[in-house]
This record gives C-alpha cells, structure tokens and sequence, in this order.
C-alpha cells in the first residue's frame, strides 16, 4: 500500500473515531450536555460508580432475559456493529505486520477510555458489557478484512 494512501486512510479512520466519540460520548443535546456539567461535583464519581456495572455479562445476560421489554436488540448489536468499521479501518489506516499486533490493545484502550470518561463525566453509564461488545465488534471487522484480504490473494495466486 503506497504511503499516500494510507495517508488517506488514517484520516478517514480519525473522522470515524469522532464520529464514535460524538455518537457514544456526547449524544445528548448541547443543553443536556451543559445541565450534567453543571453538576459536576466529587459526588459526581461516586453516583457513577453505584449506577456502573463491573460484572461480565451481566447487562449481557440482562437483555437477552428481557429481551421483549428492553432495546434489548438495539442495545446488544448497537455496540458490536458501531465498531466493525473500526476493526475493518485499522488495517487500512495502519498497514503492516507490527500494528497488528497493537491492534487489540490498541482497541480495549480506547474503548475503555470512552467507558471511563462516562463513569467519570456523568455523560452515559460505565458498562464492562460494552468493552466487552465494542471490543468484539472491531474483531469482527478486522476478521472480516483479513477474509477479504486472503481471497483477493487467492483469486491473484489461482490463476
């Protein structure tokens, strides 16, 4: 891949993480926004961490229980699918074999960068479900580029 264009690719990677932070972190309106800031205090923490959950698959197990009362759906596969494109940009973003290996640190840091800023901000809910999730939805979309990857290699080699 020449550098230009993987050039091209960190860029439209880096519009796609602010759109993730947008969408995850700020997805109130300005005015809710500023009412939360208002009431940032050291109080503020502490209510976090009683609302947070820090045990594994307990949202998880929470949704598909009531999966007919809650956005059970919207909840569970919102989390995996917002970041597919992120597992599916990285290798175009950050092509070769040492950033493969960043990868998934890479991606469990930044998303519990975003969980850890809700906790802290009062901004949304710390959920360890989520990490989980998110974590997965990018494994998904790196798996499925190294599958595309391999068949145009295949079909190149085939012939």
């Amino acid at each position: 891949m020449k550098i230009k264009e993987s050039g091209k690719w960190k860029w439209v990677f880096f519009l796609y993480v602010l759109i993730i932070i947008r969408l995850i972190i700020f997805k109130y309106p300005y005015d809710v926004l500023r009412d939360i800031m208002d009431t940032w205090q050291k109080d503020v923490v502490w209510e976090g961490l009683d609302t947070a959950n820090f045990t594994l698959f307990k949202t998880i197990r929470m949704y598909i229980r009531y999966y007919d009362r809650l956005n059970s759906f919207e909840n569970l596969f919102g989390n995996i699918l917002i970041f597919v494109p992120y597992g599916m940009l990285y290798p175009l973003a950050f092509p070769g074999r040492r950033n493969r290996w960043l990868f998934l640190p890479a991606t469990f840091l930044f998303v519990l960068g975003i969980e850890l800023f809700q906790l802290f901000s009062a901004f949304g809910q710390f959920d360890v479900d989520d990490i989980l999730l998110n974590c997965l939805g990018a494994a998904t979309g790196i798996i499925f580029m190294i599958a595309v990857s391999k068949i145009k290699w295949y079909d190149v080699h085939k012939q």
